[in-house]
């Protein structure tokens, strides 16, 4: 059982910066695939970056390249991501996750994650 904490949502200005992190409570963080998904009312919950089990291989949707950089640290068991230029249409609540796999291609697909934490608010006002 894997269980994710995400932190660090909350209001920030079109063009500004927030970081979000994930603690997860397991024994081998390293042997998980990490994704950040986020999700608008009405709508289904979308891809915005994942990462391999070590950090080398990483995956980003279309509207965070450029902008959104993920990261993990495998000792200290946490996923982070740093979102910058931030824009309007990047409110939503913006959740961790955890995929048991070692292959270094990063999937996309919500319905490869195993594990998800509660989720994080981000507003970006105009």
């Amino acid at each position: 059982q894997v269980q994710l904490v995400e932190s660090g949502g909350g209001l920030a200005q079109a063009g500004g910066s927030l970081r979000l992190s994930c603690a997860a409570s397991v024994r081998l963080f390293s042997q998980y695939q990490m994704g950040w998904f986020r999700q608008v009312p009405g709508k289904e919950r979308a891809f915005v970056a994942g990462l391999d089990w070590n950090g080398r291989s990483t995956l980003y949707a279309d509207s965070a390249k450029g902008r959104f950089i993920i990261s993990r640290d495998n000792s200290k068991n946490t996923v982070t991501l740093d979102m910058s230029s931030l824009k309007p249409e990047d409110t939503a609540d913006y959740y961790c996750a955890a995929r048991a796999s070692y292959s270094n291609i990063v999937s996309q697909s919500r319905d490869d994650y195993d594990f998800w934490g509660q989720g994080t608010q981000v507003t970006v006002g105009a």
